[in-house]
C-alpha cells in the first residue's frame, strides 16, 4: 500500500504518543444507544431501504472484472445484481433479470461470456445491457429492442472499487460521497492486489456484527491469539471523512518507537490502518503483505447478516511458502471473525431481547462506534 510516508509518520507520531501516555482517541462524553436501534424491525427496514438501498455501496473489488467481457454476480440485500466489464473497458451495473418474464440470466458467481442468454427463453443481452437476441423473433411479435435493455444501476469506478446503487433512480456523485476519504481509499492500490480466496460469512445482526470492525477495546479480551496478539488493546487513532473513518491501531512492537529517534522509525511495520466506508466497507491491512476485505450487509431479518470476505495478497502465490503464508493469514481471519466475532455477536443478538439492557452504552474511547451510529440515525432520517 502506497501510504504517504508523511501520512503514516504523523499517525505513528499520535499512536506513539498514546502508547507513552496509555491513552487513546476519545468522544467527548459517553453515549446511549436504545436497544431498539439492534432489535426494531420497522426501525430495521426503514434503515435499510434508506441507507443500503440508496448510497453507493462498494460491491465489488474492480479486479474482480478485470478483463474485457468479464462478470460478477451476486444477490445484494435481496437484488440480483451483474456486474461487467464491457469491451470498451467501461464497467457496468444490471439488475440481473431477463427484460422477457424475469428469469436470472446466469448464476452467483465469476466468469468470462462473449453474451449472457436467457436459460428460460434464450433471449440474449451484450455487455452493454442491450437486447441482442429474440428466440423465433419471427413469431414472437413486434418489440423495440432498445426498450427492453437490462435494467441498469448506478455505478462509478473509484479506488479499485465498484461502487453500486441497489436502486435503478438512486443517481449519486461519488466523488461527493467519498470526499476526502477517496485519496485514503486510492493510496490503497487495490487493483495491484491479488485476490487469493473469498468467501461468505453468516453473522448476527449487522449492527451487532459491524460494531465490532469499529473498536479495538475488545481485541486483547476475544482475540489473544489471533489479531490480538501483536495488536495493543484499547488504543486508537481516528480519524473521519464525513461518515468515512480511518482507524489506526497499533502493533506491540509500537513501544519500541518511544525512545527511538524518529528517522530511524519504520512506521509501516508498527501500525495497523482500517479504512473503513460507510456503511459496510472495512478494509484492513492486518500484515504487511496481506489485506482483507470485508463487505458486511443486512440480512432478512435484523438478527442476521452476511459478510463478503476478499483475501488479499501483494503478489500472486508462486512457492509453497508463499501459499502456507496466504493459507494461514486465511485461517487466522477466519477463526477471528466467524469463531470469535460472530460467534459473540450471535450469543449477544440472543440476548437483546431478555430485557437485560434497555441500551448500550458506547465509552468515550470507542469514538468510532458513536460517530457510525449518528450518521446511520442521520441517514435514516432523510
Amino acid at each position: 500500500m502506497n501510504a504517504d510516508v508523511n501520512d503514516l509518520m504523523s499517525l505513528a507520531r499520535r499512536a506513539v504518543a498514546h502508547v507513552a501516555a496509555r491513552t487513546t482517541d476519545q468522544a467527548e462524553s459517553t453515549m446511549a444507544l436504545p436497544v431498539a436501534a439492534y432489535l426494531d424491525p420497522e426501525r430495521y427496514a426503514r434503515e435499510v431501504d434508506r441507507i443500503f438501498r440508496r448510497v453507493p455501496l462498494a460491491l465489488a473489488l474492480a479486479s474482480e472484472i478485470a478483463a474485457p467481457r468479464s462478470y460478477v454476480a451476486r444477490s445484494v440485500l435481496g437484488v440480483p445484481v451483474l456486474l461487467v466489464r464491457g469491451d470498451d473497458g467501461v464497467a457496468r451495473a444490471f439488475i440481473n433479470v431477463c427484460r422477457h418474464r424475469g428469469a436470472p440470466l446466469c448464476e452467483a458467481g465469476r466468469g468470462t461470456t462473449t453474451r449472457f442468454t436467457c436459460p428460460y427463453h434464450a433471449w440474449s443481452y451484450d455487455h452493454t445491457g442491450a437486447l441482442v437476441g429474440v428466440y423465433g423473433s419471427s413469431t414472437f411479435g413486434d418489440i423495440e429492442p432498445a426498450a427492453l435493455a437490462l435494467t441498469a444501476l448506478p455505478i462509478a469506478e473509484r479506488a479499485g472499487l465498484l461502487w453500486v446503487a441497489l436502486k435503478p433512480d438512486a443517481a449519486f456523485d461519488i466523488d461527493a460521497w467519498l470526499g476526502d476519504f477517496a485519496p485514503q481509499l486510492e493510496a490503497l492500490d487495490l487493483g495491484e492486489w491479488h485476490i487469493f480466496e473469498q468467501r461468505e460469512i453468516e453473522g448476527p445482526g449487522w449492527k451487532v456484527a459491524w460494531d465490532g470492525y469499529l473498536e479495538g477495546y475488545h481485541q486483547s479480551a476475544l482475540h489473544p491469539n489471533t489479531v490480538g496478539k501483536n495488536t495493543i488493546g484499547n488504543m486508537m487513532v481516528v480519524d473521519a471523512f464525513g461518515p468515512h473513518q480511518r482507524i489506526v491501531f497499533g502493533r506491540k512492537s509500537l513501544a519500541g518507537l518511544v525512545r527511538k529517534p524518529e528517522a530511524e522509525w519504520e512506521p509501516a511495520q508498527h501500525i495497523r490502518l482500517i479504512h473503513s466506508a460507510f456503511p459496510n466497507l472495512s478494509i484492513s491491512g492486518v500484515l504487511g503483505d496481506h489485506c482483507l476485505v470485508s463487505q458486511l450487509y443486512p440480512g432478512a431479518t435484523p438478527d442476521r447478516s452476511l459478510t463478503v470476505q476478499s483475501l488479499l495478497c501483494r503478489v500472486a502465490p508462486v512457492t509453497d511458502r508463499e501459499r502456507e503464508a496466504n493459507a494461514a493469514f486465511s485461517s487466522m481471519v477466519l477463526e477471528a471473525v466467524r469463531d470469535e466475532d460472530y460467534a459473540v455477536g450471535f450469543r449477544i443478538q440472543e440476548g437483546l431481547a431478555s430485557g437485560g439492557n434497555t441500551s448500550f452504552l458506547f465509552g468515550r474511547n470507542e469514538p468510532t462506534l458513536q460517530h457510525y451510529h449518528r450518521w446511520v440515525e442521520r441517514m435514516a432520517a432523510g
